[in-house]
């Protein structure tokens, strides 16, 4: 039995290292520059050749996961590092920050991200006879698990469709539900069943999450906020740090600054403009919480993106 076991091991390491080396050419063949491209609808592969820090961005309910390098995603004082033996989950909008880890010219990182659509979710778990059963909402909305060789095995089929547009549309929704179907009898089956809680218009989580990101450059009255959802300011408080890592205030403060950064980038404004755009009623104060979040005052942090952009494309 031992020895049956030990076959069956090497087996699927090398079945698990071949899947590697394709999703590797897969998505380097696709990806041919740095940064990210949507080749699929819900799907997204991202490459770097080298490493890279403060990526700041919003995460939807996605799976992600590394064919090459790797890459650890900051959320508040939580570190989450994934690579091509680890796959990450998210389940609900989440401001981030990134670092890529490992990446070069000759070994760039390489990753793929899915979207996982709650309405989705909940039709698998329904067809699979496995009704969502009382789920805690303070569950964090984010974590890392062993990636298995059948999990692997579904994504690298998913990424050859990128090169057969043919068979996409009607191999891709198939795929995509045994993905959600393998996420949901694995490590994280629970964390999916949080997504289709969550999912759910009277959660009050996602309400909050909703509200804040179509509002977040307005006031923040928390116990207005408490009093829409139905929930105490304390309880409210609790269930959202529980998910986000982040207060309500925090969290909108992220929304709010990655913002300022993408209007000045893109629209070439000042940071004052930008503070008053974005309901900060002091410049300076707007300049020390952009720092503490990027790292530099605004100046200094756009004058480097736009030189490491210029670096990129030369």
């Amino acid at each position: 039995m031992d020895m049956i076991n030990h076959q069956q091991a090497e087996r699927e390491a090398q079945r698990m290292q071949a899947n590697r080396e394709e999703l590797v050419e897969r998505i380097a063949l696709t990806a041919r520059e740095d940064g990210t491209v949507q080749p699929l609808e819900g799907l997204y592969l991202s490459r770097s050749s080298r490493p890279l820090e403060n990526l700041h961005s919003v995460f939807e309910p996605s799976l992600c996961v590394v064919a090459q390098g790797s890459k650890e995603i900051l959320l508040k004082n939580d570190h989450y590092r994934y690579d091509p033996f680890h796959y990450l989950i998210v389940t609900v909008d989440l401001p981030h920050a990134a670092q890529v880890l490992e990446a070069s010219q000759e070994r760039p990182y390489l990753s793929l991200r899915l979207t996982l659509p709650p309405d989705l979710v909940s039709a698998v778990m329904v067809d699979a006879g496995q009704a969502a059963s009382p789920t805690r909402e303070d569950v964090r909305a984010m974590d890392v698990s062993p990636l298995d060789v059948n999990l692997q095995d579904a994504v690298v089929r998913l990424a050859r469709l990128i090169h057969s547009p043919a068979r996409a549309p009607i191999l891709m929704p198939l795929i995509v539900r045994e993905i959600i179907y393998l996420l949901l009898t694995g490590k994280q089956g629970a964390r999916l069943y949080h997504l289709a809680v969550l999912s759910g218009y009277t959660s009050p989580i996602t309400k909050v999450v909703k509200y804040l990101r179509q509002n977040f450059d307005q006031p923040l009255r928390i116990e207005d906020l408490a009093r829409e959802v139905g929930m105490s300011i304390s309880g409210l408080e609790h269930q959202f740090k529980a998910v986000t890592a982040m207060s309500p205030l925090q969290f909108q403060k992220q929304l709010r600054l990655q913002e300022a950064r993408r209007l000045m980038l893109s629209e070439n404004l000042d940071a004052a403009s930008v503070a008053y755009r974005l309901g900060y009623h002091d410049p300076a104060h707007f300049n020390r919480e952009y720092k503490s979040l990027f790292g530099a005052p605004p100046i200094r942090d756009v004058q480097r993106l736009r030189g490491v952009a210029m670096e990129s494309s030369a």
